[in-house]
């Protein structure tokens, strides 16, 4: 079963269930899939519906910080809450160690060395790690890997 075909399941599961906070995030994440698919006139593969996954927890994240910040609990409560959603339909993460390794044997295979390539090495790592590994640790294991 296609990411896209269990996150139409658990919708109607959530409805069922009665589970309005769930059947709301769940709505929301089915929206922007659709959205995209009308925009760029395509249909959804797991790796895009995990980028949309991804794009929409970090939404959530910044959303939590400006949240608490304003000392609006309640609503940083409820973006925690779609983010706990969001994150299930996610595949298991790379650790730290294995991002990192996974970084550097590209930066070899592409013979990069220093800043300059940063360009070059993140658009073959975001190819290869999407969905695997955080964005934000990603791009901080190919500056470490770049330095030194």
């Amino acid at each position: 079963m296609s990411l896209k075909d269990q996150i139409t399941e658990d919708m109607k599961t959530a409805m069922r269930a009665k589970d309005s906070e769930r059947l709301l995030t769940i709505r929301m994440l089915l929206a922007a899939m659709k959205q995209k698919e009308v925009d760029e006139r395509i249909v959804l593969d797991d790796v895009a519906v995990v980028a949309i996954v991804d794009k929409l927890i970090k939404q959530r994240k910044d959303s939590i910080a400006a949240f608490e910040l304003a000392a609006r609990q309640d609503l940083a409560d409820k973006e925690k809450a779609e983010m706990a959603v969001l994150q299930g339909y996610l595949p298991e993460r790379m650790s730290a160690e294995e991002t990192l390794a996974a970084v550097k044997a590209i930066v070899a295979e592409l013979g990069a060395a220093g800043p300059g390539d940063m360009g070059k090495v993140m658009g073959v790592v975001k190819t290869r790690l999407a969905g695997k590994a955080d964005m934000g640790q990603v791009s901080a294991a190919v500056k470490a890997a770049l330095a030194g």
